[in-house]
């Protein structure tokens, strides 16, 4: 071969350009895989809105992609999995973090009790801290599973050897430089404040139809005050269900079957589309417009709010939460008895009241009925959990499957309708079976309440007006509207986004390939610099090896 070759050009005459020494190298090392390169998810913003005071805005986010353990500055974004996250990496993650991606679970009704406990309480810690970076949450997604595993995969590896034998630093940075990242981008999310932001409530009467009956009749009637919040958004901008608004149009169907016939009192029905994390802004409204206009409503014999009211709990039990004890005698407190006997009847459920006093120094409330009684007023909110506390007022997840909240709703309703039922018609609830009213073609079933779970706002369609209108009269919808100069509360658009997620090397890669490319250039240049002596040193070679043959 050298022998045939009347220089060394001569060894690459007719094959590839000598050139493609130097660049195909280069491109080999440069060049990747451009399917694997970027993913798209969708992604929704965490929930923004400002209650008595400002928030910050979530900003863009284009940041370097890191795991819950490896993250260090503001220029990383931590992509996690919500049930791999604590409350005190939260904490750090929000005071020095650029960004937060989460992971939220795939189905929570199959997670561990232990496992539950810890999202609902993680979750209620990000809801009350003012976080000023931007977080974004994805739905379960098994490519962006993947993904995490990838980022984190190298750490965890990386502790276990340590762990047993402590790597070289040669192998360390070895792996440094043979490690793949990922570069985060959303983009999508204007989060501007909404000017025109408004809270419905929609009101509705059931009062007795009968031919030649006025409405002054009916306003000397005694009256009932039953409400509930409809929840339109949590940690995300998506609710799974809204029970406590299938509970109380259930009791709306089934009042309005009997009210027509026998005039025993008005029952007036009110939804609200501002609950717990908008300071029930949407009852203080109401109040405040119909309180002085009406006064048949300053005397309601009392007000039944529902509040987590759906769940299907461990201890079975239903607590009326009250500002003030109601005193022997008053109708209220009839009502409570009532409804400790009818509970009996399924399953013996108990009933405990629970007194908390109104703390005038907070600025939010606890529950909806301390609205009702900071304007004297006889309410009390019913609810499935003790403490105004619990996680799992405002949660987002739904811990129990379909058929174990619906057993929840069925056997709640069963015992709130029985009990209204008996206050309203006199019927002894001590009868047991015997006193029930709601039997045979009346009877409460799980198909009643299904189809009211799923109910959205009347921002987004009319089934709940629609609802209104089919059983009660005198149906009325109202907006509440932040005050232009002192907004009590304010809304943000746009909270969904779009994630982009790049397959990108190290900036330690870029430093190795600095210096891979530096010293073939310099290999490359001396060879050539020095290509006489090269020259001659292989002249040498094939003259000595003729000789040997």
């Amino acid at each position: 071969m050298f022998e045939e070759a009347d220089n060394f050009a001569d060894l690459f005459r007719g094959g590839l350009p000598y050139y493609l020494l130097i660049t195909l190298p280069i491109l080999i090392i440069c060049s990747s895989n451009p399917v694997l390169a970027a993913s798209e998810f969708g992604v929704q913003r965490m929930s923004q809105y400002d209650v008595h005071g400002a928030a910050l805005p979530c900003i863009a986010l284009n940041l370097e992609a890191k795991s819950l353990y490896t993250w260090q500055t503001s220029r990383h974004c931590v992509l996690t999995r919500l049930q791999d996250m604590t409350i005190d990496h939260f904490r750090e993650i929000r005071a020095k973090a650029g960004g937060l991606v989460v992971l939220l679970p795939e189905d929570t009704a199959a997670l561990s009790l232990e496992d539950k406990q810890h999202i609902h309480l993680l979750e209620q810690a990000m809801m009350v801290q003012d976080v000023p970076i931007p977080v974004y949450f994805s739905k379960y997604d098994t490519k962006l599973n993947g993904i995490i595993d990838e980022v984190t995969r190298t750490t965890v590896r990386n502790h276990k050897q340590s762990s047993q034998k402590r790597e070289s630093a040669f192998s360390e940075i070895f792996g440094s430089i043979s490690a793949n990242g990922y570069q985060i981008v959303v983009s999508g999310a204007s989060h501007t404040a909404n000017k025109q932001s408004k809270i419905p409530i929609i009101q509705g009467e059931l009062a007795p139809l009968k031919p030649g009956k006025t409405l002054d009749g009916d306003n000397k009637l005694p009256l009932i005050i039953v409400t509930a919040h409809l929840d339109t958004f949590g940690l995300t901008n998506s609710r799974q269900s809204n029970a406590d608004v299938a509970v109380l149009l259930t009791l709306v169907e089934l009042f309005s079957k009997l009210h027509a016939s026998i005039p025993k009192y008005r029952l007036i029905f009110l939804v609200s589309e501002s609950g717990l994390l908008l300071n029930f802004q949407g009852m203080k409204k109401w109040l405040d417009s119909n309180l002085d206009e009406n006064v048949q409503i300053q005397h309601a014999e009392f007000v039944v709010c529902l509040d987590t009211i759906g769940k299907l709990l461990a201890n079975e039990n239903i607590y009326m939460h009250v500002s003030k004890p109601p005193k022997e005698g008053t109708a209220m407190n009839s009502f409570y008895k009532t409804l400790r006997t009818v509970a009996q009847r399924y399953g013996n459920v108990s009933v405990e009241g629970v007194h908390k006093k109104i703390n005038l120094a907070d600025t939010l409330l606890a529950w909806e009925h301390e609205r009702f009684s900071m304007k004297r007023m006889p309410a009390f909110s019913l609810s499935n959990v003790k403490s105004h506390k619990d996680p799992m007022r405002n949660t987002i997840f739904d811990d129990d499957t379909v058929e174990e909240q619906l057993d929840a709703l069925e056997r709640n309703v069963k015992i709130i309708a029985e009990a209204l039922a008996s206050h309203i018609y006199n019927v002894p609830a001590e009868d047991g079976a015997a006193g029930e009213i709601f039997t045979g073609s009346m009877a409460i079933s799980r198909e009643q309440i299904k189809p009211w779970l799923q109910i959205r706002s009347t921002q987004q369609n009319n089934d709940l007006k629609y609802a209104f209108e089919k059983y009660l009269r005198n149906v009325k919808v109202t907006y509440e509207m932040p005050d232009a100069r002192e907004p009590d509360f304010m809304l943000y658009d746009d909270r969904d986004a779009l994630l982009n997620i790049y397959n990108v090397k190290p900036a330690i890669f870029d430093l190795f390939l600095t210096f891979m490319i530096a010293a073939y250039l310099t290999a490359v240049y001396f060879a050539i610099f020095h290509f006489p002596r090269l020259y001659g040193f292989v002249c040498r070679m094939t003259v000595a090896k003729t000789k040997v043959n």
